[in-house]
């Protein structure tokens, strides 16, 4: 087997490109899945009625759902009620339904570590329930969740691969497009591991980096 830098070379641009759609969709995905991690976990701490059964509903449907068949549901179905999205809006729909899921329940196991002590405290000094999560919980809770979260956005980033079934051109569909084109398996497959790699390894080890600079900011060693 003989491997052709030349045409590697020649195909960089692309993968470039792709790298940047896998970016686009893995940060929308993120901040998007953060968001709804907060408010659904401000929901549960409010023991707001119905919306609470609501969160508790969406969230086993989340995380008990392939995330595949979610991207296949938006792409293929709404459509039959009259709802048309792109493939880079269905990408970004169903990789925050799947992430907002599981940021939930990493954001409410943090708020629930958050000692009883503090929100009696809290509660004595004459803090609303909402001054205590947005002063004394939240802060707190996030915290504790870093490596937990930092995990999540990894797995988020590494998701984005299903975007290719509907046609997003990020790194997988990249690949897979040249290969059907132009049957070069092997230098496309190379590329494909080897930018990943670039891309996953640094930022695994800047995440590390990050989770110890925050734990020793708050505990000092």
């Amino acid at each position: 087997m003989t491997i052709d830098t030349a045409y590697m070379l020649e195909k960089l641009p692309a993968f470039w490109k792709g790298a940047a759609v896998t970016f686009q969709v893995a940060g929308a995905a993120i901040l998007l899945s953060t968001a709804a991690g907060l408010l659904n976990a401000a929901i549960l701490f409010f023991r707001i009625p119905v919306l609470r059964q609501a969160v508790r509903v969406y969230v086993e449907a989340a995380r008990n759902t392939p995330l595949l068949i979610q991207l296949f549901f938006l792409y293929f179905a709404l459509p039959s009620v009259g709802i048309r999205l792109s493939g880079y809006v269905t990408a970004v729909a169903a990789m925050t339904f799947l992430g907002g899921g599981y940021l939930t329940e990493v954001i409410r196991s943090g708020v629930e570590a958050v000692s009883k002590g503090q929100m009696e405290s809290g509660l004595a000094l004459g803090l609303s329930r909402r001054q205590l999560l947005r002063h004394v919980v939240l802060p707190q809770a996030m915290r504790i969740t870093i490596p937990a979260l930092f995990s999540n956005y990894i797995f988020l980033l590494k998701e984005t691969t299903v975007a290719s079934a509907v046609a997003v051109p990020e790194i997988l569909y990249t690949t897979t497009n040249f290969i059907a084109l132009e049957y070069r398996t092997y230098e496309m497959l190379l590329m494909m591991t080897v930018l990943y790699l670039l891309i996953f390894l640094p930022l695994s080890f800047l995440l590390d980096w990050v989770e110890r600079r925050l734990r020793h900011g708050q505990f000092g060693h």
